[in-house]
């Protein structure tokens, strides 16, 4: 079976099809060829956000289809960035700007608890979609950790590893909250099939 991995990031496909390699269907991605219109995320929920991409690629591709929405939500900045994660600096948001901007919001502040979210939607062309929520708990630093990783992954730290996810790159696709929402996919693709 041929599923679509609905998303243009390149980091992103790599952490998903490296999560999904023992899984016996065939994840095909832009990398792949296959172009695929932008979706415009304007929901105010990852779940909103996850379902609109799988259906409207899945419908596009006539194939079934795989979006992840994902982000940070930090406690003391009352859940932000949230769903505005990747544009979190603005319009022309990066990696750098949106970390940057971060680590100013917290200055100052004790609290760093966070977690980052993550929706897995398995859509149909039929119209029929199926959603799973994975999240992992870790906290705020100032200075990034780690080479590897994307995102927020140098400053999300994980006390139970004494590491940020940038530092454990084989860990996280096992514990990240991408990891958590895919195992339940996994789990459940018989009963939806």
């Amino acid at each position: 079976m041929k599923i679509f991995l609905a998303t243009g990031n390149e980091k992103k496909i790599k952490e998903i099809e490296k999560i999904l390699e023992d899984f016996d269907v065939e994840i095909l991605s832009i990398r792949d060829g296959i172009e695929i219109p932008e979706v415009i995320e304007d929901g105010d929920t990852f779940e909103v956000n996850s379902v609109k991409k799988a259906l409207e690629i899945a419908e596009y591709l006539n194939m079934p289809s795989i979006a992840d929405d994902s982000g940070l939500c930090v406690d003391a900045l009352k859940g932000a960035p949230g769903v505005y994660s990747a544009r979190y600096s603005g319009e022309n948001a990066t990696d750098e700007t949106n970390n940057k901007k971060l680590v100013r919001e917290l200055y100052g502040i004790e609290n760093r608890k966070a977690k980052f979210v993550s929706v897995i939607t398995f859509a149909k062309p039929t119209g029929e979609t199926y959603s799973f929520r994975g999240e992992i708990e870790g906290e705020i630093i100032d200075e990034p950790r780690g080479k590897d990783g994307f995102g927020y992954d140098p400053y999300f730290y994980v006390k139970e590893y004494e590491s940020t996810l940038a530092e454990i790159p084989e860990i996280k696709n096992k514990i990240s909250h991408r990891a958590k929402a895919l195992e339940k996919f996994k789990e459940n693709f018989k009963k939806i099939m």
